[in-house]
């Protein structure tokens, strides 16, 4: 099966800057990931089809052979040449773009993936995933909440050693301090070791003479934790921070796991949000489109005088410069979008209707054809 143009696969121009792959590259790395595509066949060969095509037009040589013969000019030098043994290995290669995780998941989660345990220094604690309501009057000047959450903490009575009393660590007997167990087999292909975790230890190296009561050697307990978060402003439904080292305690000294906090946009009364603006509807009377008002309308952080200029139709847009949600990633705000909508009554008076009459027969309403003025008529049940 012949390969795709490399500049194709990363959406990008053929003198695409170094910045310009950097970024194409990333994203669709964060798009294809296995870790977000579990058993996709399809976007696992993506991610790598991106990873081939920006590792030769990330390099100059490369790429230059490549604008010059194509795919012959790098053969041998595409997806793999750097020894990847596996998906996140590919991240490790590339961890200018990826923060220097291992992983785009660390990247993407603040490390929700289990972390690798050091021996002597426990089990690293898990993350927790908190989803949090704002309004979008919050969200568009950024709040700062407080919120109670259960979580494991730090043993305050072992000091999240889990031994109890003076009683210290020893070296676990079983792995003699390594936290591994080998075992040799062999074969006709030749010898071949295989490493696992110490049961015994569960990989730490070390076991507790004197586990602690109140934890049972646990190093930390269950309990209620309040934490504050900083909100910027301009954040969307379902984006995420990440507090770092705010998630469980490690056990027996094992270092925390993170908050992952998941926005949710609460729906408003008056407004809908579209990006940073906002748009509200505003309804006005038929005189009123006519001969021009002037309005209080809401907006995020009070109410606003409108001025609607005489002859504005229905369905005009109005806009209020600034008063829209702060931008999340830039200076400024987003925009006020004011719809206008003419009310039309539904029922009318008979003096109503011989006003209408003769307004009808006015040389500013005869500009209508006679089809549309018989509709309007019929409208109001003329």
């Amino acid at each position: 099966m012949s390969k795709r143009d490399y500049y194709e696969v990363l959406g990008v121009s053929r003198n695409a800057t170094k910045d310009d792959l950097k970024k194409a590259y990333r994203k669709l790395a964060m798009q294809y990931h296995p870790d977000r595509n579990p058993g996709n066949k399809e976007a696992e060969d993506k991610f790598k089809e991106a990873a081939e095509a920006y590792e030769i037009l990330n390099d100059d040589d490369k790429r230059a052979r490549y604008d010059r013969f194509g795919h012959n000019g790098v053969k041998g030098s595409g997806f793999g040449s750097q020894g990847f043994s596996d998906i996140n290995d590919i991240f490790s290669h590339f961890s200018d773009i990826f923060g220097g995780g291992s992983s785009i998941f660390d990247d993407f989660f603040g490390g929700t993936q289990q972390r690798g345990r050091q021996r002597g220094k426990g089990v690293p604690g898990s993350d927790l995933k908190v989803t949090l309501k704002l309004t979008l009057e919050e969200i568009a000047t950024g709040v700062t909440k407080k919120i109670k959450i259960k979580k494991q903490i730090v043993c305050d009575q072992c000091s999240g050693t889990g031994a109890e009393g003076s009683t210290s660590r020893k070296k676990c007997p079983i792995c003699n301090g390594t936290g591994e167990i080998r075992s040799v087999s062999r074969s006709v292909f030749g010898q071949f070791v295989n490493i696992t975790a110490c049961a015994n230890c569960n990989g730490e190296g070390e076991v507790i003479d004197t586990p602690c009561k109140k934890c049972s050697g646990d190093g930390r307990i269950n309990d209620e934790s309040t934490i504050k978060i900083d909100v910027p402003p301009g954040v969307h439904e379902g984006s995420y921070m990440t507090m770092r080292g705010e998630g469980n305690a490690g056990k027996r000294g094992g270092s925390p796991g993170d908050i992952i906090v998941v926005f949710k946009e609460e729906e408003h009364e008056y407004f809908v949000r579209e990006e940073d603006d906002i748009l509200y509807e505003l309804s006005i009377t038929f005189p009123e489109a006519v001969l021009g008002t002037e309005v209080d309308v809401p907006t995020l952080n009070g109410k606003a005088r409108l001025k609607i200029d005489p002859g504005t139709p229905s369905g005009k847009l109005l806009k209020m410069r600034d008063k829209g949600i702060k931008h999340l990633n830039h200076s400024g705000n987003g925009d006020q979008i004011i719809k206008i909508n003419i009310n039309i009554p539904k029922k009318l008076s008979n003096k109503e209707k011989e006003l209408l009459k003769e307004l009808a027969n006015q040389p500013n309403f005869k500009s209508l054809d006679k089809d549309t003025e018989n509709g309007i008529f019929k409208r109001f049940g003329l």
